[in-house]
């Protein structure tokens, strides 16, 4: 069980009583959700988390998922959703990558099949199932802002840098907005800010040449995921200073980070939930349903929205309470006295 509020307002879909269109001639390819993931390397959750999830869901339910996994590569991710629409799809749920979603959608709905943009918006989509991520954004911002205070630190004069998403991912700027409407509500100005990637070895390197640039005087690092973290905390360890660093995704490396006090605290965005809440969606397309949505995007696009949540050290046994971390491969050798203080077993 999880212990404190995580609730997808998956509740939120309704189902009507009415049925659409088939996506398809009633075909075996009426039964077949399309589900494209965009890379491994940004975030262990894809493989890890939502394939499987999404798999399960899908296959219980008694329908076909053809899932497949872009691996960083606009090109591939092209070719691959031209060998599945050639297949045939009932629905198609797809995680954007650079943009490479949106050709991708329009070419589905020309085919009369329903696409459900999920965990990034995608222009052109019937649907979008992420979390609120502006309220992602906000609660990393708000993570800062307990570090400077625990540091002793006035926000209003305190030099934070940050180091956002891809920009060309369409969440980049929710994280980027909802943190800095938070940290700004305090006086926090960015002293530097990086272009902006989700490739750590890039963050690492542009978090260096802005650490150069302040001559050290950084007083903490707004960053947009534990994988970006965890680079830019590498190049703190190797100048001595353990700053307030921000994070999302409760990967192993950044809940590891917030027990060891590296990183203030990562939002958890419980994949299973948003998982749940996609799959429900998309079996409904299958069975020829016309779900509706309590919320929409500014552009109209119906909006099933999940839940996150802030979790810093005292909190990383509620990740591994619900599933979606191991104790066993959060607390290793250098962590076991960490995971002793916190409870995590």
């Amino acid at each position: 069980m999880i212990s404190i509020a995580v609730v997808a307002t998956a509740s939120a879909l309704m189902l009507s009583g009415c049925t659409a269109a088939p996506a398809t001639d009633g075909t075996t390819a009426s039964t077949r959700a399309c589900i494209i993931l965009p890379d491994s390397a940004s975030s262990p959750r894809w493989e890890g988390g939502d394939r499987p999830a999404l798999e399960k869901a899908v296959t219980d339910a008694g329908f076909e998922a053809d899932i497949q996994n872009a691996q960083g590569d606009t090109s591939k991710y092209a070719t691959i959703a031209d060998q599945q629409l050639s297949k045939g799809c009932g629905v198609m749920i797809l995680v954007d990558y650079q943009g490479a979603g949106i050709q991708v959608a329009a070419n589905a709905k020309k085919q009369g099949i329903p696409v459900i943009a999920y965990d990034r918006p995608i222009e052109g989509a019937d649907y979008y199932v992420s979390f609120d991520n502006e309220k992602v954004g906000g609660l990393m911002g708000q993570s800062i802002l307990d570090g400077l205070k625990a540091a002793g630190k006035d926000p209003a004069t305190a030099k934070v840098v940050y180091v956002g998403g891809d920009p060309t991912d369409g969440n980049a700027a929710f994280f980027h907005d909802g943190a800095d409407a938070v940290m700004g509500a305090a006086g926090i100005k960015p002293a530097f800010e990086t272009s902006g990637s989700w490739d750590p070895a890039v963050a690492g390197t542009d978090f260096e040449q802005a650490y150069t640039t302040l001559q050290g005087s950084v007083d903490a690092v707004w960053v947009a995921n534990d994988s970006n973290a965890a680079a830019v905390i590498a190049v703190l360890d190797k100048n001595g200073k353990v700053l307030p660093t921000s994070g999302q995704d409760a990967s192993i490396a950044g809940l590891q980070n917030v027990l060891l006090g590296k990183q203030v605290a990562t939002v958890y965005k419980p994949f299973t939930l948003e998982a749940e809440a996609a799959s429900t969606l998309a079996i409904a397309l299958l069975k020829g349903e016309t779900p509706k949505a309590d919320k929409k995007l500014a552009d109209g696009t119906p909006f099933i929205a999940v839940t996150p949540v802030l979790v810093g050290p005292d909190k990383v046994q509620v990740v591994v309470d619900a599933g979606d971390a191991k104790a066993s491969e959060i607390c290793t050798p250098a962590l076991a006295d960490a995971c002793a203080k916190y409870g995590v077993k």
